[in-house]
């Protein structure tokens, strides 16, 4: 016959344990009658005298003996369970979920690396999508984002640098349109930007409040691909600096301005912000960020 029961066998195992009413009942926290009652019950329900009574307490019979061994084992594998669960919320190990956009993988992405060779027993996920994960869904333990400063309720939410970017072309298009000398010599000249014409990036903004939506010749919804199509020479475009000065085809056409800046945010959720190994990836993503661009990203 299935147990349904639980609260009648604890309380049967805490009598077995102690020998009396009033011990159980102050181990449980309950009145001296519910412990009498669930005892009762539970006989009744399996059939079998648990226990003997008399004046000094009560006395497990051969059925309570019983009783007192499964329930002592199962208290025993509980406490196990509560010092591995304790144990393993205090490591940096298991899996950590880190989100970004793709523009900001150079950032990401040496951070990541610098955590892996720190803490080995992390498997680590890195999710671009243009989407904004769901923290207090569980879809990320650590968000990396551009713009505004997110508002979502109970986030923690960090500065971590400016994202500079800065207007780039491939050496391939310089050598065969010229390279403009200031503003007034982009004209004429061929853009590469996002798909969307309502681009919420600063620098996004500039290009469609400066440049002839003519001139912009070439739009893709991927980092990638505009990347891309920026070294095959189809026009000029707007990369972050700390990605593209290091790409030999590239060169820098006008440095970052403070226009076109966005600021990066980490974003973590109040239930994990604390957690060992959401800390662990916090100060290595601060530290590789403060590193590899002092100045910003």
């Amino acid at each position: 016959m299935p147990i349904d029961n639980w609260d009648e066998i604890r309380t049967a195992f805490q009598v077995a344990r102690i020998g009396t009413v009033s011990g159980a009942a102050e181990a449980l926290g309950v009145h001296h009658a519910t412990v009498i009652r669930h005892v009762d019950a539970l006989e009744q329900r399996l059939g079998t005298k648990l226990f003997q009574r008399h004046p000094r307490g009560y006395t497990p019979t051969e059925a309570g003996q019983q009783i007192l061994a499964v329930g002592q084992a199962t208290e025993d594998q509980f406490s196990q369970l509560a010092a591995r669960i304790a144990g393993a919320g205090e490591e940096v190990s298991g899996e950590l979920i880190v989100t970004s956009v793709l523009t900001l993988s150079g950032m990401v992405l040496p951070a990541l690396k610098r955590l892996i060779e720190e803490h080995p027993a992390l498997r680590l996920r890195y999710l671009t999508d243009a989407r904004v994960f769901r923290l207090e869904y569980g879809e990320a333990h650590i968000a990396v984002r551009a713009g505004n400063r997110p508002t979502e309720p109970d986030n923690v939410v960090q500065p971590l640098a400016p994202l500079q970017v800065a207007l780039f072309a491939s050496k391939e298009y310089l050598a065969e349109h010229g390279k403009p000398e200031d503003e007034a010599a982009l004209q004429g000249h061929r853009f590469i930007a996002n798909d969307s014409r309502e681009g919420r990036a600063p620098y996004l903004r500039w290009l469609a409040a400066m440049i002839p939506e003519q001139q912009v010749v070439f739009r893709a919804n991927d980092h990638e691909a505009q990347w891309a199509a920026i070294r095959q020479g189809i026009g000029m475009g707007f990369l972050p600096v700390v990605e593209a000065r290091m790409d030999p085809l590239l060169e820098e056409v006008m440095p970052p301005r403070e226009e076109w800046t966005a600021s990066v945010w980490l974003v973590t959720h109040v239930d994990l912000h604390r957690t060992p190994k959401v800390q662990a990836a916090l100060r290595v993503l601060k530290e590789t960020v403060a590193e590899i661009c002092p100045n910003g990203l």
